[in-house]
């Protein structure tokens, strides 16, 4: 259920009281009043627009299986944009593909949040991808990989949110330190 605005009524009270009182501290309160309703559904707002963007990175983390598309379309959009595109291709269904291929490559992955701003409907967010190549295939974007070096990396995103879902996402990853500390000389 959505929280209605206390605004109207907050004015229409203040109005049918205005002929008591002082009329200047009777505006200061109702102002102070007013202020505070729309800091507090901001901050509300800002919440949810994290809340949902935080799933993203909760699925990044968590090994898929068949019923991860189904949680996925919850939060993201069908349609949903990534620049540059994710390795199992576009919309959602790309990013539940490129899912599989990552914890298929690197069954631990993390993605923790380190920070997150929010700006109207998007949503910034630093973050730290850490994990332990150890694919089928022994390699780690080319790299030979014999599952025992642990890569950490910083990556920022940002995410566009409308009508509880994201839409769009930009993302930088450094990938090319995880490659290097994996093949690193110990």
């Amino acid at each position: 259920m959505k929280k209605q605005s206390l605004i109207p009524m907050i004015i229409l009270i203040s109005l049918m009281s205005f002929s008591c009182g002082n009329r200047e501290e009777h505006m200061a309160k109702l102002k102070e009043t007013v202020q505070l309703e729309i800091e507090t559904s901001m901050a509300q707002k800002a919440d949810a627009l994290k809340e949902t963007v935080r799933n993203f990175y909760s699925s990044l983390s968590t090994a898929p299986n068949e019923d991860t598309a189904k949680g996925v379309a919850l939060w993201m959009d069908n349609q949903w944009e990534s620049t540059p595109m994710p390795a199992g291709g576009p919309y959602l269904e790309g990013f539940v593909k490129t899912l599989h291929m990552f914890h298929g490559m690197i069954p631990d992955l993390q993605w923790d949040v380190q920070e997150m701003l929010v700006d109207g409907n998007k949503v910034i967010v630093r973050s730290m991808a850490s994990g332990t190549p150890n694919s089928p295939e022994g390699y780690f974007f080319g790299t030979p990989t014999e599952g025992v070096k642990r890569f950490e990396v910083m990556t920022i995103d940002i995410h566009t949110v409308e009508d509880g879902k994201i839409t769009k996402s930009f993302h930088v990853e450094d990938w090319l330190t995880a490659v290097q500390q994996v093949n690193a000389n110990e």
